[in-house]
């Protein structure tokens, strides 16, 4: 079997599958139960001045018949002591000595506190620390979390703070409710971060009750925005691991986060630059237990692969990621529809005379009089939304056509026209 083992900026983990900062991670009892059913990580729940929640404090999204495509929090950091959480944290490590145990942190912009936290929390033997500049709500509007994950220069200074006395691995955890993610994450290389990670949660109201009118969810009759998570974000999340992977000036390893819930997923956060990745709403929808499929999916592939190393699919795929100028304009494809599949339902036939380029036609077969779909590939774009609603998988396949023509990007095309030449793409 395929060797899962995993370090990331010199933390050593025996699988890349780390739960999140958050309530799975609560307390010892919980990470503990996460090592036992087979996590090769933990970051504990973010610690720091004690705070008060409120109930009620989840929603999710439901969907098309599935729970839980996205996921609603209002929770704020750990309300549990500073002392009873690094009691547990000293308990767990000694326990599982060789399952990675990460911190995370909060505090208030001051350097001496930052200071007094890190060693507090050092001092019980964690594997490393992870400054939490990411949690979008409650916290924020204390000046912590997201207020400092949005401006790249509170996030190197607090970074460097913290540097200055810590003697473990640092992660800066980072926001996604920011234009462009990649200037936060250069300032904490900057600011001398070890390691980042991302995303954390977005800010959302999940709905609106329409009997009551009530936020979902509501404390006493109001609501406040949270943060939004699960599957749905997936996408959102994976774009930003891979624009910071392919950024030289970020240039530090990536633990990514957001909508991970399957050994895929986490193999495509891999090949995208994350060397291990962390879940909460999957094992929050589905318990503890789901790593145990993620463990084997992950080594199966590897092995089907003829992988030796998880750590051996890092980044493989960040060269293909560019920007839109960078792709071949002369590359083609076209729908094929398979006929002896085909069920005649005609959504891409609708779908693609009312909303993409009207060149799917129904053809009568005059000596039958039955009706085929056909598609007129010298009109077809390639879009793929004909076979993205077809209900049957591969009845329509996306060819490629020989153009006979060499790659053409975009800003070779304009580059070559502002020299006076001609190029046609």
């Amino acid at each position: 079997m395929a060797d899962l083992r995993i370090n990331i900026a010199g933390i050593e983990s025996p699988n890349p599958f780390w739960l999140a900062s958050a309530p799975p991670t609560n307390s010892g009892y919980q990470v503990q139960r996460a090592f036992e059913a087979g996590w090769g990580g933990a970051v504990w729940k973010t610690l720091g001045d004690p705070i008060v929640n409120v109930t009620s404090r989840f929603a999710a999204l439901h969907y098309g018949g599935q729970r839980v495509l996205g996921f609603n929090n209002i929770e704020l950091i750990t309300d549990r002591p500073l002392e009873d959480n690094l009691k547990e944290i000293a308990e767990t490590k000694k326990k599982y000595p060789k399952h990675t145990l990460i911190a995370s942190l909060m505090m208030e912009p001051n350097r001496d506190r930052w200071h007094e936290l890190v060693k507090a929390v050092e001092a019980v033997g964690v594997d490393g620390l992870e400054l939490n500049f990411g949690c979008p709500h409650g916290m924020a509007e204390r000046g912590m979390g997201s207020a400092v994950g949005q401006h790249p220069d509170l996030v190197r200074q607090q970074t460097e703070w913290v540097k200055e006395v810590a003697q473990t691995p640092v992660i800066v955890k980072l926001t996604p409710n920011i234009t462009d993610i990649r200037h936060t994450a250069r300032a904490a290389s900057l600011g001398g971060a070890d390691a980042v990670s991302m995303i954390n949660t977005i800010n959302s109201l999940m709905g609106v009750d329409l009997d009551s009118w009530l936020p979902i969810p509501h404390v006493d009759g109001k609501g406040a925005h949270g943060g939004y998570c699960g599957p749905a974000v997936k996408p959102i999340a994976l774009n930003m691991v891979a624009e910071c992977a392919r950024d030289p000036l970020v240039g530090i390893p990536i633990s990514g986060i957001g909508g991970i819930g399957t050994w895929r997923d986490a193999v495509e956060f891999m090949l995208m630059g994350s060397a291990c990745v962390q879940v909460c709403t999957a094992a929050m929808h589905h318990g503890f237990r789901i790593v145990e499929d993620m463990i084997d999916g992950l080594n199966n592939y590897l092995d089907e692969k003829g992988i030796a190393s998880a750590m051996d699919i890092v980044g493989k795929s960040v060269s293909t990621y560019r920007d839109w100028g960078n792709l071949n304009l002369n590359y083609k494809i076209v729908a094929r529809i398979h006929e002896e599949t085909c069920i005649h339902c005609n959504k891409c036939h609708i779908a693609c005379e009312d909303t993409s380029h009207q060149c799917i036609d129904i053809v009568r077969d005059d000596a039958t009089g039955k009706e085929r779909l056909v598609v007129r590939e010298d009109d077809c774009v390639g879009c793929n939304l004909c076979a993205i609603v077809c209900p049957v998988e591969g009845t329509i396949e996306m060819v490629e056509i020989d153009t006979g023509q060499p790659p053409l990007t975009w800003n070779q095309r304009q580059a070559a026209l502002a020299a006076g030449g001609s190029c046609e793409a």
